[in-house]
Parts: C-alpha cells; structure tokens; sequence
C-alpha cells in the first residue's frame, strides 16, 4: 500500500514524488518514459533557488531577450542583474526523476489505465516491459500526467475541457554567432505569419537550439511555420536534430481535485502561463503544492485538505496570470497589435518591470510611478494614440 502514487514523471510530478518522499511517505512514481516534451527550456532564478537546481543542468545563460514584431523590427531587453537559465528537457526531467528516487520514491515505467476503487483504491497501469497490467494499491493519487492527462478526464470535473494551444519544435545544432543567432539571446517573434495567435522563439542551448512556434488555430502547418522561422531567422542550413510537438495548456482548472483522493498538478491542472506559455517554473510549483495538499489531506484524514493545492498556487500567482491573460487578449488578436506591443517594449520602465516580475515571479509594487507610466503607454497604443512604429 502506498501513501501516493504520482502518475507522470514530468517536472510537477518528480517534485511532488520528491517532497512527498523526504516527509517520510511511502510514494510510487509511474511515467512512461521515453518521451521528450517539447520546450524552450527557460527557468528563472527563483526556480534554480527554490528547487536547488544545480549549475551543471544549465546548458546556456541568457543574458538578452530579443523581441521582433511583424514587420521585423526588433528590440533588445537586456536581463540586468542576473540571467536567464537554459535546460534541455531530456536531461533535466531525468535529474528531477533521479532526484525523487535518491530521495526515497520508487520509480515504475508504464502507461497509467485507470483508478479502481474496491475495498481500496488502486492505480492499474500496464507494465512497459512486460505489457502486464499491474495494480497499485494507493491512499491518493497525484495525477501529473500532462494537458491531455486521463487522470483529471476521468476525475476531476472541467478535467476534459481544457483550452490548450499545440506547442511543436525543433532541435537543432547551434550556428556559429553571427547577426541572426547570438547563444546568449532568446529571440521571441511576434508575426502573424508564423503564429497566428502565440509566437515563434529562437532559444539556445548551448550546442543545440530550440527553434518552434505554438498555437490554438486550428489548420496552421506547424512544420511549414517552423520551416518559415527558421529561414527568417538564418537557421534553415542548420542540422536538425529532432522534432517534437505537444499541447500547452493556458487556463488553469477551476477544480485541482476529486473531492475524495486525487488532485493534480502541472499541466494536468493547467498551470501554464499566458502571454508567455512558460510553464517549467509553475509545473514545479504545482508539483510541491499537491504535495503539500496530499500530506495534510494524509495527517488529517480529511479529503477536503485536497483543495490546499489550489488554494495556495492561486493565493501566489492568480495575479499575474490574469496580467499575463489580459496582455495576450489584448495585444495577440492582430499584427497591428502585435506591432504596437514590440513598440512598447522600447520602453525602460517596461523591461525593468517585465524582467524583474519574471525573475522573481511576482508582481514588482516598488515602483509606483513606473507602473502608472507603463497603465498610460499601454492605453496609449491600444486606443492607438501613438504610432505603431515608435522607438
């Protein structure tokens, strides 16, 4: 019998397996294995400290954030004080897993079936090497299983009504530097062209690249999209390595949890930011507070204890991604906007306070007067009593 079985072993799931295993709980951690998600790779220095990440995961550090607008005009924010770290998901989802068994989980590879409930609840999952169908007799469960997570479908309420958008990339080996690609620089494209509704992004990873685009229209060729950054970018000569696709999930549930003994975590429960689609550090963050959810819920004996999870990721990052949902309704409908949002991020004030929030996750106050000058520019381009073009 285990206190919790984590199913999928993605950042949110090995760092709930972790937490939960260094309390002293007996954890089972069930992902597949295999897969690759596709990602920039981008964590901030909140999360290197809070998840104690260490520096030989870092494949680059960014130091400047490029932003181009349609009509391919760009913008350098440089990152003051600090940088940006770059993982590759194949390594670093495999330290995070490692991690959690070091610590005292145990790890299982297979495909998640179902929950049946009897005189106990069990996690039946078929066997990866066998193609046995095994039974996992569980307190709780923690469903970490991604945005199309059969965990929160066949549990949660909302859990099959997730908005998404499909995320597709390539990895590529890095070019030498030049005008077009710098490996201290993520380039972030806002054209309509390549997304209708997202972005496009260049992020280096030392010697490879992450090169991709996302969106939630339906009918766009993500590989011709692709193909076309990649030439606009001076990256179509490069050798691609592998290719990768999945959803990202951009609203978070309403519900993280059955009332009775699941609750979700990551994109299972929709913790992907908007605006940006960055989702490493929340999927990490939602992994520690389902885990801190499932031991209370575990001390008391009281499902309801399961709510905590969503409680305490909302109490901290609500704000902000209703900031970050606001900005993309606001300036993602149209090139023009677009236009106007690369225009805005000429401004000083902005870059200050965009970089700092993102460093640091929260909402920087300290600056009073610089956030009524940013409320003032704002309004300014999308009322569009300034030209598009200003510098």
């Amino acid at each position: 019998m285990y206190d919790v079985v984590v199913v999928g072993g993605g950042p949110s799931g090995a760092i709930a397996a972790e937490d939960l295993a260094r309390a002293g709980r007996k954890v089972a951690l069930l992902d597949k294995a295999g897969r690759i998600k596709p990602c920039g790779g981008a964590i901030p220095p909140r999360l290197i400290a809070d998840f104690e990440i260490p520096d030989d995961q870092l494949v680059a550090r960014i130091r400047t954030a490029r932003m181009i607008s349609p009509t391919g005009r760009a913008v350098d924010i440089p990152i003051e004080n600090g940088f940006v770290g770059m993982v590759d998901r194949e390594h670093f989802d495999e330290f995070l897993r490692m991690r959690a068994v070091e610590a005292g989980a145990e790890r299982l590879t297979g495909t998640f079936q179902k929950i049946l409930r009897g005189d106990a609840t069990a996690v039946i999952y078929r066997d990866k090497a066998t193609g046995e169908e095994r039974h996992l007799p569980t307190r709780l469960v923690i469903g970490a299983d991604g945005a199309r997570s059969n965990v929160a479908r066949g549990e949660v309420p909302g859990g099959d009504k997730i908005p998404y958008v499909i995320a597709y990339h390539e990895i590529i080996k890095s070019p030498p530097r030049s005008e077009h690609y710098d490996p201290m620089r993520c380039d972030v494209v806002y054209d309509g062209a390549i997304s209708p509704d997202f972005y496009g992004w260049v992020f280096p990873h030392g010697e490879q690249a992450s090169v991709g685009m996302g969106t939630g229209v339906d009918g766009v060729d993500l590989k011709k999209a692709t193909a076309a950054l990649r030439v606009a970018s001076g990256l179509d000569g490069c050798e691609t390595i592998r290719r990768e696709g999945a959803p990202i999930p951009l609203k978070p549930l309403d519900r993280w949890d059955n009332g009775r003994d699941v609750v979700l975590a990551g994109d299972a429960a929709g913790v992907v930011a908007p605006s940006s689609g960055e989702g490493i550090y929340y999927a990490m963050v939602g992994g520690r507070v389902a885990a801190t959810a499932a031991q209370a819920a575990l001390v008391s004996g009281k499902a309801k204890d399961l709510r905590l999870a969503r409680k305490l990721f909302m109490k901290e990052h609500k704000t902000v991604f209703h900031v970050l949902r606001t900005m993309q309704n606001a300036y993602y409908k149209s090139d023009e906007r677009r236009e106007r949002f690369v225009s805005l991020c000429h401004d000083v004030d902005v870059q200050r306070l965009t970089f700092e929030a993102y460093m640091n996750k929260k909402l920087v106050r300290a600056r009073p007067m610089a956030h009524l000058r940013i409320g003032a520019k704002n309004m300014a381009h999308l009322l569009r009593l300034v030209p598009r073009t200003y510098a």
